[in-house]
């Protein structure tokens, strides 16, 4: 990895393309979805928005110019808030390397290694990963212990695939070509080759709501939201989306917004299947 390194990312969600498939197209970014193994799914970025199109009249480039790490851990906290499934997203650039975790309401945590793979961040993160993915607390722990650990010959890259070899223990399978031995500007490229990968992309609201509530029938959420403590979780996510996203403009940060615009569209979601569901159903066998 060196300073010319085009940046990259992708995003490996703990869940089936049919779960991850109606939640990322809220994200409103042009996409391919693969699955990745037992239980997880890929999904690949086309846009690189980390590579802005550079200053103009009366900007910046820090204003058009975001690091690559921002933009896909927004994307991964959008994903995960509000799901019952966790989203790892793995990025690197020609300076630096790294993952973050995000699931559900937690603060998401990360690591972060220097292009020759010298560590840069705090060892609990790796902890603390074991125990969100379900790891071994014992063999797994020692095996991203090392990875925090300094160590002459192995760069960020091999990190990252330290990382994601552990990861095959609970069923994670990349997709051939889909790895950060790729450069980041032949990522969607080779995801696009991939027979099994479909794109994800925006249909409008209608759309996406509909493709969500079909996910939700077809899974074993489908009971569990209807019924009154369906309607006050969906209330809950409903109320807690909106200053979520005021929040994130405030601050500009796109993820924090895109994460109070999918609990928003979680709890009117969850509040539209109970009403849509339930006007199907005798009135005694309402809950």
């Amino acid at each position: 990895m060196n300073a010319t390194s085009p940046a990259g990312a992708l995003l490996l969600c703990r869940a089936e393309p049919e779960a991850v498939r109606p939640v990322a197209t809220l994200l409103r970014e042009r996409m391919l979805l693969a699955p990745a193994g037992d239980g997880w799914s890929i999904l690949v970025p086309e846009g690189t928005p980390w590579r802005g199109p550079g200053p103009g009249p009366g900007l910046r480039a820090a204003d058009v110019m975001e690091p690559v790490d921002r933009v896909v851990s927004g994307w991964a906290a959008a994903l995960a808030v509000g799901s019952t499934w966790a989203v790892l997203a793995l990025w690197w650039d020609g300076d630096r390397a790294g993952c973050t975790l995000a699931s559900g309401f937690r603060r998401p945590v990360g690591y972060v290694w220097l292009a020759d793979g010298t560590p840069a961040g705090e060892d609990e993160a790796m902890r603390t990963l074991v125990e969100r993915l379900g790891l071994d607390p014992v063999l797994d722990v020692q095996a991203l212990e090392e990875l925090t650990r300094v160590d002459p010959d192995a760069d960020a890259r091999i990190r990252l695939r330290g990382l994601l070899a552990v990861l095959t223990r609970i069923g994670l399978i990349l997709p051939p070509g889909l790895d950060p031995d790729t450069p980041g500007d032949r990522l969607y490229a080779a995801a696009d080759d991939r027979p099994e990968a479909e794109p994800v992309a925006w249909t409008g609201w209608r759309g996406a709501v509909r493709a969500e509530l079909d996910a939700v029938e077809n899974s074993r959420l489908g009971p569990w939201m209807r019924g009154p403590r369906a309607r006050i979780l969906a209330g809950a996510q409903f109320a807690a989306g909106l200053p979520l996203a005021l929040w994130g403009i405030r601050r500009r940060g796109g993820g924090w917004v895109l994460a109070g615009a999918l609990l928003l569209a979680h709890g009117a979601l969850g509040l539209a299947y109970d009403r849509i569901r339930g006007a199907g159903e005798p009135a005694e066998g309402r809950e």
